[in-house]
C-alpha cells in the first residue's frame, strides 16, 4: 500500500511540475511572450512621418535581408546622423522571444529619431520568418547564419545581444544578454543611442 501511494505521489509530482513548466514557458522557468502587438501595417502607419533613412527601415519591417556584414555596415553608414540600436536574436532563443516586444515598443516610440535593426544569427530562414510573423517589429533583420554580422559589433557569443551606435556611426556599447524589462532597454537607449 505504501509503495502504491509513493508511486502515485511521484506521478502527481511529475504532472504538477510538467504543468508548471509548460505554463511558465519552458524548463528554464521563464515565461514565453505572447505579446504580438499591433500588425505590421499599423506599426508602419505609426511611423510614417519618420525621416527618409528611418522610413526606409520601416518599409522593410519584418523582412529578412541578405548581404551579410558588408550590407549591414553599409546600412549603418547610410544611417549617419541617427543613432542605431541593433538587436541580435534567433528563433530558438527563449530570452530573445521575451525581450522582442520591448524592442518593438521602443522602436514604435522612438522610430522617428532612432534606427532599429535586427540581426538573425545562427538560425534558418523558415523558423526566423515564423518568429517575425508571431512577434512583428517595425524594422528589418539581417540574415546572419554564420555570425559574421554579429562579429561587426562584437556580439558573437551571447543570445540575445544588443549593440548601440551613435549618430556618427560609431559602436559605443554592446550588451550581452537579455533585457528583462522595457525600462532597462529604454535606459540604455537614452544612455548610448545619441
Amino acid at each position: 500500500m505504501r509503495r502504491a501511494f509513493t508511486a502515485v505521489a511521484a506521478i502527481v509530482l511529475v504532472v504538477v511540475v510538467a504543468i508548471g513548466l509548460a505554463s511558465a514557458g519552458g524548463d528554464d522557468g521563464e515565461e514565453t511572450s505572447t505579446d504580438s502587438g499591433p500588425p505590421l501595417s499599423a506599426q508602419r502607419a505609426a511611423l510614417e512621418a519618420a525621416p527618409a533613412p528611418l522610413a526606409a527601415l520601416h518599409d522593410q519591417a519584418g523582412e529578412l535581408l541578405g548581404g551579410g556584414a558588408e550590407a549591414f555596415e553599409d546600412r549603418i553608414e547610410a544611417l549617419g546622423g541617427y543613432p542605431v540600436v541593433v538587436n541580435k536574436w534567433a528563433s530558438w532563443c527563449g530570452p530573445c522571444r521575451l525581450e522582442f516586444p520591448h524592442f518593438r515598443n521602443q522602436a514604435l516610440k522612438r522610430g522617428a529619431a532612432v534606427a532599429f535593426i535586427g540581426v538573425n544569427s545562427a538560425d534558418n530562414d523558415a523558423d526566423a520568418q515564423r518568429f517575425l510573423e508571431e512577434l512583428p517589429v517595425p524594422f528589418p533583420s539581417y540574415r546572419d547564419p554564420e555570425s559574421e554580422v554579429a562579429e561587426v559589433f562584437k556580439g558573437v557569443v551571447a543570445f540575445p545581444t544588443t549593440a548601440f551606435y551613435d549618430s556618427d556611426g560609431e559602436l559605443v556599447h554592446t550588451k550581452q544578454g537579455q533585457y528583462r524589462t522595457e525600462a532597462d532597454l529604454a535606459e540604455d537607449i537614452e544612455r548610448y543611442a545619441k
